[in-house]
């Protein structure tokens, strides 16, 4: 193995393209967005991926950049406080504890510097086809001219091209969990100090937490509702759907829905996990969200991106590159992993998954098997 297209500059991908580099391959990472995607929420490094980013060089710089809340309030639908804890919040967990939580651009940012200008990423482009035999794969691009690969991986997120075009339509894998999510950013106009404010009523609410030295708020709308349809991918549809579904909330509801029309790091999604039964084709593999997605609501979608694509470069060196039997010990090794941690979105539905099941999961692979 000599060459690797990665789809997808993301944490998975990005994180892949560093390692395998560092093993002496020749890495492209193909991204549909015009650059490294901005905005997004606070996510959390956990357990056994914590030993990633150490081994990686990487602990020191997201430990000095994890998010610093002194603790968090829970409200009604009036915005009455019912609840705080300065022990613990719903975005991170216990706070006196090893987790890092920092914001996935900072994140992605650092994975991409480190990377190198070895790697050749390939901004506003995506593959469209794929071509495969015992000798390589022979990829074509929506805007690039086609090119031949010796491997290539699927790091591109739930709605994955490259799942789609290796193993058939997304709706063979998916499986909604009844909530969607939207998250955006917006200037701190609630004047929160390093607090985070949770409000729920009925089937909607929202959390709002302060960053960037409490100059800005993230913002994250969820609500129950079926998926949309196929298709409804534009911003401007999924903005005013989401929209008139938190309509009826009350307290500082109008001055945030102004802030999300406003917003330009507008992120919606159905909250689903992806479930398949094998995540290789031939010489194509999946990795992340794109074989394995466990949500949002786990809180390790993280993690898993980073323990996959540590396990999946050590597999490829581990073998010698010969992908079959790399991507097979790269199965064997994640599955019983994957499946602990998407099992925590599910585990307490509405709420978080109990502390004793994420110290479980988080911790359930051994770096060096």
């Amino acid at each position: 193995m000599k060459t690797v297209l990665i789809s997808g500059a993301g944490v998975a991908g990005t994180a892949l393209a560093r390692l395998l580099h560092r093993d002496g391959v020749a890495v492209t990472v193909v991204e549909h967005a015009p650059g490294l995607r901005p905005g997004g929420q606070a996510v959390d490094i956990r357990g056994v991926a914590l030993d990633v980013t150490e081994r990686m060089g990487l602990l020191d710089q997201v430990r000095a950049h994890r998010t610093q809340m002194r603790g968090m309030s829970v409200l009604d639908g009036d915005g009455r406080e019912i609840d705080r804890s300065t022990e613990t919040t719903f975005s991170s967990g216990r706070l006196a504890n090893d987790d890092i939580e920092l914001l996935r651009e900072d994140l992605v940012r650092f994975l991409h510097e480190q990377a190198g200008a070895d790697v050749e990423f390939v901004f506003g482009d995506r593959i469209s086809a794929l071509d495969q035999d015992e000798d390589g794969v022979r990829v074509a691009f929506e805007h690039g001219r086609p090119r031949s690969f010796d491997l290539v991986v699927g790091a591109d997120g739930l709605h994955s091209a490259v799942r789609r075009l290796s193993f058939g339509p997304e709706e063979q894998f998916t499986r909604h969990l009844g909530m969607h999510l939207a998250i955006f950013s917006a200037e701190n106009f609630l004047a929160l100090d390093d607090w985070q404010l949770w409000l729920r009523d009925g089937e909607a609410g929202y959390g709002i937490y302060p960053v960037r030295d409490n100059t800005q708020l993230r913002i994250t709308f969820g609500f129950a509702a079926e998926p949309l349809p196929a298709g409804h991918r534009h911003a401007e549809q999924h903005k005013q759907f989401v929209a008139d579904r938190m309509a009826t909330l009350r307290w500082e509801t109008p001055r945030l829905l102004k802030a999300l029309r406003e917003a330009d790091d507008f992120y919606f999604d159905a909250m689903t996990q992806v479930h398949m039964d094998r995540w290789s084709n031939g010489r194509t593999v999946l990795l992340g969200d794109a074989g394995y997605c466990a949500s949002p609501l786990s809180g390790q979608g993280t993690s898993l991106a980073l323990v996959g694509a540590y396990v999946l470069a050590d597999a490829l060196r581990r073998t010698g590159a010969h992908h079959r039997a790399a991507f097979a010990c790269y199965e064997k090794r994640m599955r019983p992993f994957v499946e602990l941690n998407q099992a925590l979105a599910t585990e307490n539905p509405g709420g978080p998954a109990a502390e004793a099941s994420v110290e479980r999961a988080k911790n359930a692979i051994a770096l060096d098997d």
